[in-house]
């Protein structure tokens, strides 16, 4: 499939590659360098180099070839699965496991789990994942068995229809003690792995948040609500409020937790609840999930820390 680009009069000159990167944020900087180097990028018609600077008139031809399907197995892996029907599965996703496959994890995946259980227990094969959760992040996810399920709870997620709850270890401690984070984000410019204020292509998001407990003055446990589903947008929204999640090196903090001075195994971040109007009743379910143990220990070591601090009123 061919798209091409025709460079407004208001685009500043710059590499050809990080101009596409901009353009098709879905392909990364390395997949549209693979292909300019096979000759499926042209600027005026004619080959170019991935440090050939575009300029206003040029027009630059993007030629996709047809993604090949992705072949996902089974893999034998233990679940925590909180509810299970013939249309959807609830599982208490564990921090350290990808959802999907995709590049640096292509097994032992969420997936590769679902579609293990669904052919050991005779199951409708899974449609796919309705949503996701970072690798680092743990807590509840929704999966859907069939086609129909899988319209009706992604219509949800699309509709901000669903009761999400999150929870995290964040550095300082937020003032007020609760609010809304109204930034709206996307794919940083000079490195779009991440998501912040600064990007071309800036999408609304709102998060509400509340802290739960300050430990001292150093961090808080803070409760959070988002109300867009934008990626890493928790993450985002507390680094730029100057209270990054503790362990997201991504995102500003430091790879020890303060007071503590032990390292943070991962991203403290955690999706506790979660509820939806399930696809075929319409009856409205909620499930929670605790913690995991690296969390509750950091948790805790933090308490001792700040033994006499009253929760945030």
């Amino acid at each position: 499939m061919q798209t091409d680009f025709l460079i407004s009069t208001g685009e500043q000159p710059k590499r050809l590659d990080l101009f596409l990167v901009n353009r098709e944020p879905k392909l990364s900087r390395s997949a549209v360098q693979r292909l300019i180097s096979a000759g499926r990028v042209r600027v005026n018609h004619r080959s170019a180099r991935a440090s050939q600077k575009i300029k206003p008139g040029d027009v630059v031809s993007l030629d996709r070839p047809k993604a090949a399907p992705l072949l996902v197995d089974g893999q034998p892996t233990a679940l925590d699965i909180l509810f299970e029907d013939s249309a959807c599965l609830v599982v208490n996703k564990p921090a350290g496991v990808a959802a999907h496959p995709g590049p640096g994890h292509w097994n032992d995946t969420l997936l590769n789990a679902l579609l293990d259980h669904a052919g050991r227990t005779g199951a409708v094969a899974m449609r796919g994942l309705v949503h996701r959760l970072d690798k680092d992040t743990s807590g509840v996810m929704v999966v859907a068995k069939t086609r129909e399920a899988h319209g009706r709870l992604a219509g949800q997620f699309e509709q901000h229809a669903i009761t999400r709850q999150y929870e995290a270890l964040v550095h300082g401690v937020p003032e007020p003690c609760q609010g809304l984070i109204e930034l709206a984000i996307g794919p940083d410019r000079r490195d779009l792995k991440r998501a912040s204020a600064d990007t071309q292509f800036a999408k609304a998001a709102v998060t509400g948040y509340r802290v739960e407990r300050p430990f001292g003055t150093v961090a808080a446990h803070v409760v959070l609500i988002p109300r867009t589903g934008r990626t890493h947008q928790i993450r985002a929204h507390l680094q730029a409020i100057g209270h990054p999640i503790l362990g997201d090196s991504m995102y500003g903090a430091i790879s020890s937790g303060p007071s503590t001075g032990s390292p943070v195994p991962r991203v403290m971040l955690h999706a506790r609840k979660l509820g939806f109007a399930h696809p075929l009743t319409e009856a409205y379910c909620e499930f929670t999930a605790n913690p995991p143990a690296d969390f509750q220990v950091l948790y805790d070591a933090l308490r001792v820390t700040a033994l006499n601090e009253e929760p945030c009123e």
